[in-house]
């Protein structure tokens, strides 16, 4: 039998989605699974947009532009605009969702063996990117006990090397729910300046940032707009996930021109997501605020109420609609597992994603996992219960 390439023996298994056989044979024995492994929100898509798909009065669905469609990037370029960030539609190019903005920009960005610094824990599915495109992630360890805050710049000097191409962060973050401060975004500007690197931001979850804080997207940085890109998407934004949108924004030409080349070579992004998207992009503000209210009022219950458990600690997430939970286990991998296969309180349990999966750095985050509180307050009190009974008789627990 033919060998897989070495690409493929390195790529992780999901931190995510792995213990999917394990909730479906659950499931097949009668139990409730609540899933705060995965951002599938249960919000609904705006209705507008839904209804624009009924309405879609195409006899054909055609091949799309390349760069995506002009009156999306024309929509979603005054959509910026109206956040105060000065972009024009020839600087946004359209995506097969946040995913493969990412993979663009790293094929584009970085040379075999280049290396980025990426403050962890991380979406797991960075390190997934970084392998497919042969980048290299150096982490630099964010912790718990100060609410993963960005590591100081002197540590992030302490890494560049002449193989360090790049700086990659979320904000706000997945998996901790941290917003960067203007100050702390405005010390890594100097930092790209001083070593001429790129500086890649994933903001998929702008919109939802709480307690009174501000968040402060990388375009907005002054003297570094040739080193910067910005990752978006409308999956999490608009709780329409499956239809695969997202954008990449860039002021360097040189950037957008060559990611051009990849996007011609996968023809183009889904017609009928952006179709769905530029409809979303419409959605009145009523249904903004509800939708912000209903995961403010999720993170203020799950997390007090986790921190209620004994032995149980999270920060309070300043954005996103993630946390991650430090409990008194041994393991996170046998735990969530565990949860799933031996473990049902009045026959329902919870899938979590091990926080393991989240760092680079081997033996960090086995006492931790990565909770999403995309579902209704209701669900979540299920949920936190079954939690609470699971470590009181889980065979690892550790005090």
């Amino acid at each position: 039998m033919p060998k897989i390439s070495n690409r493929g023996e390195l790529l992780p298994e999901s931190a995510i989605r792995k213990l999917v056989p394990y909730s479906e044979k659950a499931k097949e024995l009668g139990r409730k699974v609540y899933h705060l492994n995965i951002g599938q929100p249960d919000i609904k898509t705006p209705p507008h947009a839904i209804e624009r798909i009924r309405n879609f009065d195409f006899e054909l669905i055609p091949y799309g532009h390349s760069f995506g469609n002009h009156s999306y990037r024309k929509k979603l370029a005054q959509y910026y605009r109206d956040r105060n960030l000065d972009v024009d539609q020839g600087e946004i190019l359209i995506t097969t969702g946040g995913s493969e903005a990412i993979s663009f920009a790293f094929m584009v960005c970085f040379n075999p063996g280049d290396e980025i610094i990426v403050p962890e824990p991380f979406y797991a599915n960075y390190l997934s990117f970084a392998i497919a495109t042969d980048v290299v992630i150096r982490p630099i360890t964010a912790f718990i006990e100060n609410g993963f805050k960005l590591p100081s710049i002197d540590d992030f000097e302490q890494l560049i090397n002449p193989k360090t191409k790049g700086i990659f962060i979320c904000n706000p973050n997945n998996p901790t729910g941290y917003v960067y401060t203007k100050e702390e975004l405005e010390k890594l500007s100097k930092l790209v300046l001083k070593y001429d690197l790129y500086l890649i931001s994933d903001e998929v979850y702008s919109e939802f940032v709480y307690d009174g804080k501000t968040h402060h997207s990388v375009l907005e940085l002054e003297g570094i707009s040739q080193n910067v890109i910005m990752i978006d998407s409308v999956s999490k934004r608009f709780s329409a996930c499956g239809i695969r949108i997202g954008s990449l924004v860039s002021k360097n030409k040189l950037v957008i021109k060559s990611i051009l080349k990849l996007a011609m070579a996968r023809l183009c992004p889904p017609m009928l997501g952006q179709v769905v998207a530029e409809a979303a992009v419409d959605s009145p503000p009523e249904y903004m605020e509800k939708v912000y209210n209903e995961y403010l009022s999720r993170r203020n219950y799950i997390i007090n109420a986790l921190n209620d458990i004994p032995g149980v600690y999270s920060p309070m997430p300043m954005g996103a609609f993630y946390s991650i939970v430090r409990l008194p286990i041994d393991d996170s991998d046998k735990f969530c597992q565990w949860m799933l296969e031996e473990f049902e309180y009045q026959n329902e349990t919870v899938m979590m994603a091990p926080a393991s999966g989240f760092y680079s750095t081997k033996g960090i985050g086995k006492d931790e996992v990565r909770i999403a509180y995309v579902l209704n307050i209701d669900d979540l009190k299920h949920a936190v219960e079954c939690i609470k009974v699971a470590l009181q008789v889980y065979p690892g627990r550790t005090n």
